[in-house]
């Protein structure tokens, strides 16, 4: 399969989508779910309260990614212009040294057992160390399936904090959820060990609830981005020199949580997006995200670029991402199950590498923008379509008007209604 086109853009979203299917493979059924508004009311009836209808936003695919040697077209669902051209221009760059490589550490997730009043912490931290094996059992029983997959309880961890509510003992249950986001099963877990670690503790349950902060269930990328490869002419000594802007805005964002917090958006542009895609938990991932991001005390960017002895850029990214390919709208949702057919993923670990091949990507993007043109130039021209056929322009006029405005740096809604009335 490839994952550079030419052209793509040119294409009709009819041709668009026929490319991808001769690409990938999936069925003319499976197409229609992405061609057609894919989410019946009926059924989104049944997967949340007091629906009304449904609500559609556009799917696109990014592509040039190359991930661990393989071209992947990545499926994107946003409603902002340019960041689906964005990442595929970023993926394009990486592609002179080889795409991206990816890592995961594995599928486990976090439940978190809070227990107050308790006599002697130390003591129940140690007493729950040493029942690790009859906490072991409860949670495997508590799901059966989950073990037979493979996945089950793995380890735990105990930490005694001070808030101002006194002491707490807060158990955490290590679980590896297999290719599930993994929710459910842990928080299931969670709830049955709770009387039993009141028995060994001497102290009281409350809270028992999975972490979004899934700091065992890592994703990792990296890419080298030859100089001459960000310099629109190829022109190494321009390339060098956008090089060194790069990790100048890198460590403007690294130091300062006000630029930091717009820097990781930019990486989430790309994240979330590629996870509404496939109907994943887009809330756990951006809390987990953030979250990570500040593990250390203070917030920061989620990626790190450097300069390697080359000369060339070379950039990295570690998240937290629990994502799944079992349960939840994943398997529900017509247009989620066609969008993991177009990735081609068997396992929830190689989707999480994917998505981080993708925020570093993004990441890229949008500091060389900014750190060169300026961001506003690509992004309002693409911002410029949307503001014209807001105001009912189509075909030759909508070019025409986009076309002035960009020219005018005029774009706005009041703008483009006059040029409507000028030029139809």
């Amino acid at each position: 399969m490839k994952s550079s086109f030419s052209g793509f853009y040119k294409l009709s979203p009819q041709e668009r989508l026929a490319a991808v299917v001769k690409e990938t493979g999936i069925s003319e059924e499976d197409a229609k779910k992405i061609a057609e508004p894919s989410l019946p009311v009926e059924l989104a009836d049944k997967m949340v309260e007091n629906v009304i209808g449904t609500y559609t936003l556009p799917m696109g695919v990014a592509l040039n990614f190359i991930i661990n040697g393989k071209d992947v077209i990545i499926p994107m669902v946003t409603e902002e212009p340019s960041v689906i051209a964005a990442a595929s221009n970023s993926a394009k760059m990486a592609r002179m040294t080889g795409g991206f490589t990816t890592s995961f550490t594995g599928p486990i997730m976090i439940a978190q057992v809070q227990i107050v009043d308790v006599p002697a912490p130390e003591f129940a931290k140690s007493a729950i160390l040493q029942h690790k094996e009859d906490i072991r059992k409860i949670c495997n029983d508590k799901d059966p399936v989950l073990v037979k997959f493979g996945g089950g309880f793995h380890d735990l961890d105990v930490r005694i904090i001070e808030t101002k509510a006194g002491t707490m003992v807060i158990l955490h249950l290590l679980v590896n959820v297999g290719d599930a986001m993994g929710a459910n099963a842990v928080n299931s877990m969670a709830e049955a060990v709770a009387p039993y670690v009141e028995q060994i503790t001497g102290g009281k349950v409350y809270l028992r609830i999975l972490s979004n902060l899934a700091t065992y269930r890592l994703a990792r990328a990296s890419a080298v981005y030859k100089k001459e490869s960000l310099s629109k002419t190829g022109d190494p000594v321009e390339g060098a020199q956008i090089v060194d802007k790069i990790l100048e805005a890198y460590a403007f964002a690294a130091a300062d949580p006000y630029r930091a917090a717009t820097h990781n958006k930019g990486i989430m542009n790309g994240i979330t997006a590629a996870v509404i895609a496939t109907g994943n938990d887009t809330r756990a991932i951006e809390s987990g995200a953030h979250s990570y991001a500040a593990i250390k005390g203070r917030y920061t960017s989620l990626t790190v670029w450097e300069k390697d002895a080359n000369g060339d850029l070379v950039g990295t990214i570690e998240v937290p991402m629990a994502v799944g390919l079992v349960g939840g709208a994943t398997k529900t949702h017509p247009g989620a199950q066609a969008a993991v057919k177009i990735l081609g993923v068997k396992t929830a670990a190689e989707l999480a590498q994917i998505y981080a091949a993708v925020g570093l990507a993004q990441n890229l993007a949008a500091i060389k923008a900014l750190a060169t043109e300026g961001i506003q130039r690509g992004h309002m021209k693409l911002h410029a379509r949307t503001v014209a056929a807001s105001v009912g322009a189509e075909g030759e006029v909508l070019e025409e008007i986009v076309k002035t405005m960009i020219r005018d740096k005029n774009v706005n809604a009041v703008y483009a209604k006059e040029l409507m009335e000028k030029f139809s």
